[in-house]
């Protein structure tokens, strides 16, 4: 089992360097009046890390909350 998840870890690796180089292009970014140029690729990197981090913090959130709702007597 241990070589599959190798395997495809080494698989998606690939895949997200063969994103990085095919998707080298800058885009601009405006957002609050603030304008960033960056590769398009830095930018799906960046909006998965942030998404990533947003959703592990509201599933804690959620996590801890279910907890402390449960009463024990």
């Amino acid at each position: 089992m241990r070589y599959l998840y190798l395997a495809l870890i080494i698989i998606f690796v690939v895949l997200i360097v063969i994103f990085a180089l095919q998707n080298f292009t800058s885009v601009t970014v405006a957002f609050l009046g603030l304008r960033f140029t960056l590769p398009l690729a830095l930018l799906v990197v960046v909006a998965y890390v942030l998404g990533a981090i947003t959703g592990g913090s509201l599933y804690g959130f959620l996590r801890y909350s279910y907890s402390k709702s449960k009463v024990v007597h």
